[in-house]
């Protein structure tokens, strides 16, 4: 097959039925990332859980929605996996039970989001379905819900480079996708799955200071939001490194060397590193149990 059949085959394939299992918050972030800019049909989108009540906004969104975890898998040939990392073998048990004959011959793509999950877990569980099943491990972040996050994602050994592709194709709406070792999961997944949350109380604190210092709420939330926003981009941008960029706003005697001097006193630096650190640990300790 040439390349560009290949190609042509796989944006045919972004058309697929794409399913979830778990409509929580993070398979609810991605739905509404592949949605963001029109370019994906909400009918092609399958969600399960155990309970259709809690499902209402995939539905309002206008995605299937089922309790059975089965008919996810009949219909679609991409599903995510978004159950919490315990509940993981009765999401399979819920497939098997509710698995049509009429699929047993088909190739499946199964993307796990669980947190400390590995691959090799993944298999042993996955297994035990009567399907073709390749498994990619991703860890995903809430800002895909608006076209801004970051999907970090490793495959198995069975997955092939045009299921790479598609399921960068897929994801591409929610924001940078990108393929990394498995070995790297654990702190690369803590910086970019938690750092949103470290992020927010940076935001909001940075607006409180506002605050103390007469200024309306709601512009302290904005500006603060869009200080964080710019100096992102700044640092994608530029190519400097955060700490050139930072002597780049501290003038000798200046207002910002005196504020920098006050989150050292504070140790700002060191509680990000520790969060980072914990957040990888207990991802860690979730995935023995």
């Amino acid at each position: 097959m040439s390349t560009k059949t290949q190609n042509d085959e796989i944006s045919n394939k972004l058309s697929i039925n794409v399913g979830f299992i778990g409509g929580g918050n993070m398979s609810t972030a991605i739905i509404k990332g592949m949605l963001k800019y029109g370019k994906y049909p909400p009918s092609n989108i399958w969600v399960s859980g155990p309970h259709l009540e809690n499902l209402q906004v995939h539905k309002q969104l206008g995605a299937n929605v089922t309790v059975k975890n089965g008919e996810v898998l009949s219909n679609c040939d991409v599903v995510f996996l978004g159950v919490k990392p315990g509940a993981l073998s009765n999401a399979i048990q819920g497939c098997l039970d509710t698995l049509p004959d009429n699929v047993l011959s088909k190739n499946l793509l199964f993307v796990s989001m669980l947190a400390g999950i590995n691959i090799e877990q993944l298999r042993q569980a996955v297994d035990l379905l009567p399907l073709q099943v390749n498994v990619v491990r991703i860890m995903p972040n809430t800002p895909m819900a608006v076209g801004a996050g970051v999907c970090l994602y490793s495959p198995d050994n069975t997955v092939t480079d045009q299921q790479c592709t598609l399921l960068e194709k897929i994801l591409q709406p929610c924001g940078v996708v990108e393929r990394i070792p498995e070995g790297l999961m654990g702190p690369l997944g803590a910086l970019t799955g938690c750092g949103p949350a470290f992020l927010y109380v940076a935001i909001e604190a940075l607006a409180d200071g506002a605050v103390k210092q007469g200024a309306p709420r709601d512009k302290a939330n904005k500006l603060a939001a869009q200080v964080v926003l710019g100096s992102g981009q700044m640092v994608l941008n530029s190519g400097k490194h955060p700490a050139v960029l930072k002597d780049e706003v501290c003038s000798p005697g200046g207002s910002t060397i005196c504020g920098i001097t006050a989150l050292e006193n504070g140790k700002l630096r060191a509680s990000l590193i520790n969060a980072i650190e914990a957040a990888a640990n207990r991802t860690r300790e979730m995935g023995k149990k």
